[in-house]
């Protein structure tokens, strides 16, 4: 089965074919950099993460574009309308928003396009779209005219007639039409501003994505994407000014992901229904935070509590526990063999595939480790066959894993090295215990469990395994 993705634009799922052969153009719309990003930000970049990877082991070439807005109204809002102050800020929190997807383990983008740097991109686009009769000149604003593009509305299935409620409507008595929004924003005081064509003043809201989409990936790019919430009025609009100006395609396929809830409802910083990731790191690793935004389909709502993160945790240690004890098992030089007799590659292929479905990607896995899990104690003991079953398995769960973001977060140190040192550690440690010096085990101990080395005291002798 081929990659299948549901595309928002036709709203049903359809077979992926990239625009040029061998190669894939992502653009993510990324965030608003105001203020501390919430926990719900950062369920599209896992999403997405996990697509990005797939396709690159599926042998595509990605190109992944994600940007940050770094001019927009609630920056100056919240920096009380100081040029100065609006532009550290919007650094400050980007460099913030990008410390937490590390610790997420997410693949920095190939591009971060910052708004502020593709203002000319932004004037070129709004020029066309004047001179194609799409936009207007109000005042010192330019707006686009949604009466005269026939297709508003095609992206969110919905008629121009019904989506005002949901528009960030700008109020100008020289507008035309109250949907119609905001190119060019003319120039106020404590505002950054840039020279146009228009006079002085800074871009809209959209026109950003449009023009630094375009910039990179070209027209009718592979895959665009972000939360539900930009399906209108952002993705309209983007799809409305870009293929308005061109007459071509804007982007092939939408996705977009439902919303991370809290207490019930969706997470929105404007209703204060929000958790941080920086204060939920301080209490769980970030794999843990990776697994819990993972752990339901991308299309559906994920309600956010402690009890999913405490699922994803115990979870997680399920699949550390396995790959280190595995590792451990194995001597030092392991020959080629042992089959996949359960198909777990080529299942696990199928669930991505299937609209990336992640949940049944990770029963795939489980699958593995349930079947694997037997062969640990038998390859201790040096059977061959058990050793060189293992060993299979344990490569195709680290391939598996690895779709998923799970490394370098499963990786281990060198097998042949690192199982051989601990092994020393914990020798020289039942040494102590047996001369009673119990302050020096206690130690030994008490210093692995800090480098995230958990120890077990068994009447066969200790056992080891990474601690979450």
């Amino acid at each position: 089965m081929a990659l299948h993705l549901t595309n928002t634009l036709t709203r049903r799922k359809e077979p992926f074919v990239p625009r040029d052969e061998g190669k894939v153009g992502i653009y993510l719309c990324g965030i608003t950099v105001w203020n501390e990003p919430h926990i719900g930000n950062l369920r599209n970049v896992v999403v997405f993460d996990v697509l990005r990877r797939h396709l690159t082991a599926s042998g595509y070439d990605v190109l992944f574009v994600r940007n940050y807005t770094d001019v927009d109204d609630r920056i100056i809002e919240a920096s009380g309308h100081d040029p100065l102050r609006a532009f550290i800020a919007a650094e400050h929190w980007a460099r913030v928003y990008d410390e937490v997807n590390a610790a997420l383990g997410i693949i920095p983008p190939d591009i971060a396009p910052r708004a502020t740097g593709h203002i000319p991109e932004m004037l070129e686009l709004v020029a066309k779209l004047v001179d194609v009769g799409l936009a207007y000149q109000a005042g010192d604003d330019v707006y686009f005219s949604v009466g005269k593009y026939p297709d508003y509305g095609k992206l969110s299935g919905r008629d121009p007639a019904d989506l005002l409620a949901g528009a960030r409507v700008d109020i100008n008595p020289d507008k035309r039409d109250p949907l119609d929004f905001a190119l060019w924003k003319g120039a106020k005081p404590g505002e950054p501003t840039w020279n146009s064509p228009w006079g002085p003043g800074r871009p809209g809201w959209h026109i950003e994505c449009s023009a630094m989409a375009a910039r990179y990936l070209g027209r009718g790019f592979d895959i665009h994407g972000g939360g539900e919430d930009l399906i209108f009025p952002h993705h309209e609009n983007e799809i409305a000014q870009s293929e308005g100006a061109t007459g071509e395609p804007f982007a092939r396929y939408w996705l977009h992901n439902a919303f991370l809830q809290l207490h019930g409802e969706a997470m929105h910083k404007s209703t204060g229904n929000v958790v941080s990731p920086r204060q939920l790191l301080q209490r769980y690793r970030g794999v843990v935070l990776r697994y819990a935004l993972m752990s339901a389909h991308y299309r559906s709502p994920l309600e956010f509590s402690p009890e999913v993160l405490d699922d994803a945790g115990a979870a997680y240690e399920r699949l550390a526990t396995f790959a280190t004890n595995a590792a451990r098992a194995l001597p030092e030089r392991v020959g080629v063999g042992g089959t996949e007799e359960g198909g777990w590659r080529e299942r696990f292929v199928a669930a991505l595939d299937d609209d990336l479905n992640i949940p049944a990607a990770l029963a795939v896995l489980f699958d593995l480790v349930g079947a694997a899990n037997p062969l640990i104690a038998r390859a201790e003991r040096g059977v061959p066959e058990a050793i060189a079953e293992l060993h299979s398995r344990l490569v195709t769960f680290s391939d598996l894993a690895a779709r998923l973001g799970f490394t370098p977060l499963l990786d281990l140190p060198e097998p042949t090295k690192f199982p051989a040192v601990l092994k020393l550690v914990l020798e020289l440690r039942e040494r102590a215990r047996a001369a009673h010096d119990f302050a020096a085990a206690d130690l030994v101990r008490d210093r692995l469990a800090a480098v995230g080395i958990r120890v077990e005291d068994r009447a066969g002798g200790p056992r080891w395994h990474l601690a979450r």
